[in-house]
């Protein structure tokens, strides 16, 4: 998990075990900003910052630039600090930087935030670093494996959270680490010290309703409740910007193929880790599967392509959400 890695080289930096080196890339920059940040406040005191500390812009300066600070000397501190921010804009020149990484100053910590983009692991930079310094790369998690993050940033901080509470932010922010962050943050400041984090606190204070939501609406389905169902799809029908079909429909067709799925395992026992889901909602899948034959599902499936082409305006001049969600909702209780 990116997270141990990452509390990894915190411990690291607080028992002073610094590298010369810090190449930070990847596709998700909650995590590059997370080190970059600590480091920056962390490695010199707020006094030694003011010589030793310099902050460069990928777009303004080139590999050339950025090894002439590093091999400068501290003044007045044992350490300085270098971080190169939007590094990526210099993945042109990038592997210039070798002969530097082969011999870095050692009264220098490098901080390279290279954001969105990773180093070819064929090529000699990203073998060199590994070597001398923290190559570190920061992957994107899938929204599958969010709640299970949210869980444990929480519990580092002394709280816990419900497992539809967990869902619901996700569905709500998606895979963003950096917005999900914030409304914990936000959450953090109302609830009290040990406090459990449920539904009714994130509709209370993120505004997210714990009645009318994607979530709710894959247990209706699930449960062939038609009242329940029709009461979502007219609330979505009547906020679309706040819930859009594109959203809906992507949800639901991962839902359906992991029932599908769920038709096909032998091992019913090993359904949660093949499906990816938190164990606490396997009983929504056995539970669908009870009420949705496989051939059903692969109906049901086809049903939610169509509808997410007409969404898109494949065969369906004019057709609001609301008549798209109904047509979903018919195809899938027929």
């Amino acid at each position: 998990m990116p997270l141990d890695k990452v509390k990894s080289i915190i411990t690291d930096i607080k028992n002073k075990n610094f590298k010369p080196i810090y190449f930070l890339m990847g596709e998700e920059p909650y995590y590059i900003d997370a080190i970059s940040d600590y480091i920056s406040n962390n490695v010199l005191t707020e006094e030694e910052r003011g010589f030793n500390q310099i902050v460069l812009y990928g777009r303004d300066v080139t590999i050339d630039d950025v090894v002439s600070n590093a091999k400068r000397y501290p003044m007045m501190a044992e350490k300085q600090v270098i971080i190169v921010r939007e590094a990526q804009d210099l993945s042109r020149t990038i592997e210039n930087l070798v002969s530097y990484a082969e011999n870095p100053q050692p009264s220098t910590v490098l901080v390279m935030c290279y954001k969105y983009k990773k180093l070819d692991a064929r090529k000699k930079l990203s073998k060199t670093i590994k070597k001398t310094g923290e190559l570190f790369e920061s992957k994107k998690l899938y929204d599958n494996q969010v709640p299970n993050w949210i869980t444990r940033v929480l519990q580092g901080k002394g709280h816990t959270i419900t497992p539809k509470a967990a869902q619901m932010l996700v569905e709500f922010l998606g895979n963003d680490l950096g917005k999900v962050n914030n409304e914990l943050e936000k959450l953090l400041v109302i609830v009290k010290p040990g406090e459990q984090i449920t539904p009714h606190i994130i509709e209370r204070n993120i505004g997210i309703s714990k009645d009318f939501n994607n979530f709710e609406l894959q247990n209706a389905l699930g449960a062939k409740d038609f009242k329940k169902a029709y009461r979502i799809i007219t609330y979505f029908s009547q906020n679309p910007k706040d819930h859009p079909i594109v959203l809906t429909v992507s949800l639901l067709y991962s839902f359906y193929s992991k029932l599908l799925k769920y038709h096909s395992l032998t091992n019913k026992a090993e359904a949660a880790k093949v499906l990816g889901v938190n164990p606490y909602f396997l009983k929504d899948y056995q539970q669908a599967a009870g009420n949705y034959p496989m051939k059903k599902v692969s109906a049901i499936i086809s049903v939610i392509r169509d509808v997410d082409l007409k969404s898109k305006g494949v065969g369906a001049a004019g057709m609001s959400q609301g008549d798209l969600l109904k047509e979903l909702l018919v195809g899938i209780f027929e």
